[in-house]
């Protein structure tokens, strides 16, 4: 029983996401930071592309994983058993800078705002997934 608890998909993969939503905090902190630092190029976390790869695989054409739809009212799913890591990657982009620093300020706020709504969404998901879970092995106790 525990076990499957422990190996949903929810509890699997939610921390994942908010561990790469805390990293791309730290990217666009540090791309903010660098912001007038000549000849920096701002940084990108790349975690959905590495998670798309391992699922689709290199060109799109033959993917690692197969979804199959086992009836025909089922949603064409199945659980991802991936270990993606993010990865930080320089921007390759145009300058547009005297000062070759290719940061947009405005860009990497909204990047920021996007990016604390994606990981209070997860938070919020992990922790109605905790609490229902409390409350079903809780219920019946005095």
């Amino acid at each position: 029983m525990l076990n499957q608890i422990m190996n949903s998909t929810n509890f699997n993969y939610l921390p994942r996401a908010m561990t790469a939503a805390s990293m791309r905090q730290e990217v666009i902190a540090n791309n903010i930071a660098n912001v007038n630092t000549p000849n920096y190029r701002k940084k990108n976390l790349e975690f959905e592309d590495v998670l798309a790869r391992e699922i689709y695989g290199e060109n799109n054409s033959e993917g690692k994983l197969k979804m199959v739809q086992t009836h025909r009212k089922h949603l064409p799913f199945k659980p991802l058993n991936i270990h993606a890591v993010p990865s930080v990657v320089d921007d390759k982009t145009t300058i547009m800078r005297v000062d070759n620093n290719n940061v947009d300020v405005d860009m990497e706020m909204a990047t920021l705002a996007k990016n604390q709504i994606y990981y209070n969404a997860a938070a919020t998901q992990l922790g109605g997934y905790v609490t229902k879970m409390r409350n079903a092995i809780t219920s019946g106790q005095s």
